[in-house]
């Protein structure tokens, strides 16, 4: 809630949520091959490297991501399989702390966000549907909302204004479902299209109408878009400059960030593509150092 001047008189006015990020990308956790902890930042307003901002409180790879408009949080992960939501602030370069914990210690999950609540679902071995729910407004735990249409590892997440969307993964085999579950309420996802090939560790990012799914394995360098406003299957509109699993992504008001990955090497890449039209991605920037299996956030 804002609050507008008039000539006569206050008024209060309702600030529509926005997912997307107007400062900055950053990346959390993953693997170099050796887990690691670090928190790099890299700007939207310009394409320039990432520097190192900050430490999650444990090192671990296979998290995901999710972002308040004040906070970044990093849930899960491995190794062991970790239950932690860890949160670092956007105002400021700094640490994580430690405020809460998934219902189950899991890694290779999907992340999605609302304006009130991070959302972690999917996940691990043996396969996991579930749907976690956590509080921005206070430290809390997770509870358990809801299940996916199936049990799948790495899966990728997308957010609209009112849904959550999960898209492909890994259930052996891997899987092309896109699922979406309603923020507005406590439910089961359902099933409302297909990626155009089934892949798993790909990237997602979401603009104000479309989630996209980018990268991932088998081995691809697709972008892949689906619309909010209907329920249908995604169209290949683009690919990354290199092919690359395990990668993680980020979003900006105008454009989509697919950072990091793997297979055959390991990469620092940061590549950028445009929500306004359906193109290839391009190289604006490099991460610290080149990793893998890092969850992504934006401010």
């Amino acid at each position: 809630m804002a609050i507008r001047i008039t000539k006569d008189k206050l008024e209060s006015i309702d600030i529509e949520f926005v997912f997307q990020g107007v400062l900055s990308g950053y990346t959390s956790g993953g693997a170099q091959p050796a887990t690691v902890n670090t928190i790099d930042k890299f700007p939207f307003a310009a394409d320039a490297n990432a520097t190192d901002v900050g430490d999650l409180t444990q090192s671990r790879q296979n998290s995901s991501g999710q972002s308040s408009t004040e906070n970044g949080y990093t849930s899960g992960g491995s190794s062991p399989a970790r239950n932690t939501i860890d949160k670092f602030p956007f105002a400021i370069d700094a640490n994580a702390t430690d405020v809460g914990d998934l219902t189950v210690g899991r890694y290779g999950t999907a992340g999605h966000n609302s304006q009130t609540f991070g959302y972690v679902s999917g996940g691990n071995y043996p396969n996991l549907n579930i749907i976690d729910k956590f509080p921005f407004a206070t430290d809390a735990n997770a509870t358990d909302v809801g299940n996916l249409t199936q049990g799948r590892l790495t899966p990728t997440g997308q957010s609209s204004q009112t849904f959550g969307y999960t898209s492909g993964g890994r259930s052996l085999p891997t899987v092309n479902t896109i699922d979406k579950f309603s923020f507005a309420a406590d439910a089961n996802a359902t099933d409302v299209g297909d990626l155009t090939v089934g892949r798993y560790g790909a990237a997602g990012q979401s603009s104000t109408v479309s989630g996209y799914n980018s990268g991932g394995s088998p081995l691809t360098n697709i972008i892949d878009k689906f619309p909010f406003a209907t329920d249908a299957n995604a169209t290949d509109v683009g690919d990354l400059t290199q092919q690359r699993a395990s990668l993680t992504g980020q979003s900006a008001v105008t454009s989509g960030y697919s950072s990091g990955g793997n297979v055959p090497s390991i990469y620092n890449i940061i590549d950028k593509f445009p929500f306004a039209a359906d193109t290839n991605a391009t190289d604006v920037g490099d991460l610290t150092t080149a990793k893998f299996r890092l969850a992504g956030q934006q401010a």
